[in-house]
């Protein structure tokens, strides 16, 4: 479906590179672009950190220096094939899970409008989950270097293929937006670890902007299936009641995943303020994620300092597992196994605050430069959500990154 889309704006596209159309003026195509090029360094060296779970190496243990976490490559082309009919293609290179740079298809839709404010849209579809979801990839139109980790990567999936709609509101100066949407998601995971499908995404949110104050409300649901778990737990469960209960809390086999969110933004400008809360049960060995952060910076000139602080806790980072005592000797070793397999996992849950501390530089038109300190402390038994764990880790601790990029828009 999505191929086929691409295929059929292709001739819309060269008819608009000729000319707008001659009845309304409106552009019949538009083709822009965005990227950022970036480079973080990591105070952890038996571990990585990355941006997304699904990349497969950061700063850290990888690479001293790594330019992968930030830097990616965009393009989007929108066509208005008449006045109610319109498709948008967004295709992004940036680390994939294997470890290439092949692009990949991020959107690809279609949309209608029933009325001005009424639309509906079909294809691969971003869900509106948090704040900036819409523009998350887009890092000039952040001010800092990422969004809050903490906050974002509770749902690292950002969006699906199936069919949204959107209506607005106007209640004098308020602008009120409902969306709702409906769809599925696979994804393949790093380390070799299979995919990762997600089935029966449905949820809403709300959107309503009062001059510079922007408020956002969302809901969502999924059941989640990674099949690279079920070998740790088909081997629990010969282990009679208690396995059984071990696989049955924590396996991924079309488990609910619920994700609730509230954020709000305040920029009447020469200042902002942004603030999000987001809390994710995924009813499995990922636990119940909780996560908030605050930022504020001040706009002088060209340069935009600002100050963030981020919580995320996770209500599980390990558990006693089988009893290994009352097990024959012959079993014991192999039980002991599993309990380090399950808890190994656990541990990566995050528990962890973050003060960041950074700097944008506006100096070119659709270009800017951002600085970011990070100072992060795991909570106990916790790797803060860090990748790729070497022997030798011990959980908890401080962490410290470095990062710069630039991005651009064109």
């Amino acid at each position: 479906m999505i191929m086929a889309l691409i295929v059929l704006m292709v001739p819309w596209a060269a008819a608009g590179a000729e000319s707008a159309d001659p009845v309304s003026g409106t552009q019949l195509f538009s083709l822009g672009g965005f990227g950022t090029l970036g480079i973080v360094h990591s105070s952890e060296h038996l571990a990585d950190f990355t941006s997304s779970v699904f990349q497969p190496g950061g700063a850290g243990y990888s690479e001293n220096w790594s330019a992968a976490v930030d830097s990616l490559i965009g393009a989007q082309l929108t066509v208005n094939i008449n006045p109610k009919l319109s498709a948008v293609v967004q295709i992004i290179a940036q680390q994939n899970p294997d470890n290439t740079y092949t692009p990949h298809v991020e959107w690809a839709n279609v949309k209608y409008l029933l009325t001005p404010d009424f639309s509906i849209r079909a294809g691969r579809i971003v869900m509106p989950t948090f704040l900036v979801s819409d523009s998350i990839n887009v890092g000039y139109t952040a001010p800092w270097v990422r969004p809050p980790p903490g906050v974002y990567q509770l749902l690292p999936i950002d969006n699906s293929d199936g069919v949204d709609f959107s209506y607005r509101l106007h209640i004098g100066a308020l602008t009120d937006t409902l969306e709702g949407h409906y769809g599925q998601n696979n994804a393949d995971l790093p380390y070799n670890r299979g995919s990762a499908a997600a089935r029966n995404i449905w949820g809403f949110s709300d959107t309503a902007e009062y001059g510079p104050l922007t408020v956002h409300l969302a809901y969502q649901e999924m059941h989640l299936t990674i099949p690279s778990f079920n070998a740790l737990f088909n081997a629990f469960r010969l282990f009679g009641p208690r396995g059984i209960a071990i696989a049955d809390e924590y396996d991924l086999d079309n488990k609910p995943f619920v994700t609730e969110a509230i954020g709000a933004s305040y920029e009447p400008g020469q200042y902002f303020v942004m603030a999000e809360w987001a809390r994710a049960n995924t009813n499995s060995i990922f636990a119940v994620g909780t996560a908030w952060y605050v930022s504020s910076g001040y706009r002088l000139g060209k340069f935009t300092p600002y100050l963030t602080y981020t919580e995320v806790k996770s209500d599980r980072n390990s558990d006693p597992g089988l009893a290994l005592a009352a097990l024959p000797p012959s079993r014991a070793g192999f039980a002991a196994g599993l309990n380090a397999g399950l808890n190994s996992t656990l541990e990566v849950n995050p528990d962890q605050s973050t003060v960041s501390v950074g700097s944008r530089w506006d100096f070119m038109k659709n270009v800017d430069l951002k600085l970011q300190m990070d100072h992060s402390r795991n909570g106990p038994g916790s790797s803060g959500g860090l990748a790729d764990l070497q022997p030798g880790f011990r959980p908890g601790g401080v962490v410290n990154l470095l990062s710069a990029t630039v991005d651009f828009v064109f």
